[in-house]
């Protein structure tokens, strides 16, 4: 068996080595948010409507959230514990998403699919730096 030469040896390691390396900078993974405002509607005794503006780098999934932050403090505030989704109409306007959403609040946990441990969902908000009402 022929015996490799040094120099091959480590002129293929360097091609090797600069072929393992990133050649970009990975994507920020920042987003800048700009949490606009919330207002409050009570249309029933546990009817609430929520009405929520978010600029800069939102996305639907964004506003989503903060709607559904707004809706667990806002539970709480009223002394439930819980919330249940009803709808949510979203629509994007010169670089703003504004969300129309409605929840039910309740102090027993309601039935549905989605529903809302206020307490434990405004403490995740709390972490996740998203304001509530």
């Amino acid at each position: 068996m022929p015996k490799a030469r040094p120099a091959i040896l480590l002129g293929c390691a360097a091609i090797i080595m600069a072929a393992c390396q990133p050649t970009d900078t990975p994507p920020s993974t920042t987003k800048t948010l700009h949490y606009v405002g919330v207002e409050t509607r009570l249309l029933d005794d546990d009817l609430v409507n929520f009405r929520v503006q978010i600029g800069g780098d939102a996305t639907r999934d964004d506003v989503d959230a903060y709607a559904r932050c707004a809706a667990a403090q806002y539970a709480l505030i009223r002394g439930f514990g819980f919330a249940r989704h009803v709808r949510t109409n979203m629509r994007e306007q010169g670089g703003v998403w504004i969300a129309d959403a409605v929840y039910t609040i309740s102090p027993a946990l309601p039935r549905g699919l989605q529903t809302l441990d206020a307490e434990v969902v405004a403490a995740a908000c709390a972490e996740q730096g998203i304001p509530t009402v």
